[in-house]
């Protein structure tokens, strides 16, 4: 199901409009994705629990993101937001992800270890339900194709090696944890 995924996401790539993203420019704009896309509005809300369809969750659950298919909804954990833009962009990503591979008509919320966790080298890594593990990477590979993180892990890596980890986090503005995964992946 990886490959498959990873293909879905290069597919949505393929096909974004050239006036939205030419397919070199980093960072992926992946909130006009979202938008011009999908039609997907983003939304940074201060509390997720007030969406319809969210279940009780206990007081120190928090919500990363949620997806509102009925109306054409992405809403991002505002306070996660501003903290952490990098998280932020991996969110939208990973709400895409569950847009075109799992749509379905009620909300889909997503916790907080869910999306992007912190911890890579977290061993073994919680186990998350299917869908959630295919929005990671689904948003992973949205936000980091792997061509051009390829190309551009060289370029770096030969310009200066100390430089080029981070270097690479910020040019296409993801977490370290994100990064790290990905280059696994695709290096």
């Amino acid at each position: 199901m990886e490959s498959e995924v990873e293909e879905r996401a290069e597919r949505v790539l393929s096909e974004v409009p050239s006036w939205i993203w030419d397919g070199k420019t980093l960072p992926v704009p992946v909130e006009d994705i979202a938008d011009s896309c999908f039609g997907l509005q983003v939304r940074d809300v201060e509390d997720l629990r007030a969406a319809p369809g969210v279940p009780e969750l206990p007081a120190d659950a928090t919500l990363s993101g949620l997806l509102l298919p009925s109306v054409g909804e992405i809403w991002v954990n505002a306070a996660e937001a501003r903290a952490w833009p990098p998280r932020r962009r991996f969110t939208i990503g990973h709400e895409v992800g569950h847009w075109c591979l799992h749509r379905v008509d009620g909300a889909v919320w997503c916790r907080a270890p869910a999306v992007d966790p912190e911890e890579p080298e977290a061993d073994p890594r919680p186990a998350y339900p299917p869908e959630e593990s295919e929005a990671n990477q689904f948003a992973a590979a949205l936000l980091m194709p792997a061509e051009l993180v390829q190309r551009r892990y060289e370029q770096l890596r030969r310009q200066d090696a100390d430089s080029c980890f981070p270097r690479l986090c910020s040019t296409f503005q993801v977490s370290g944890a994100a990064m790290s995964r990905r280059l696994r992946r695709v290096v």
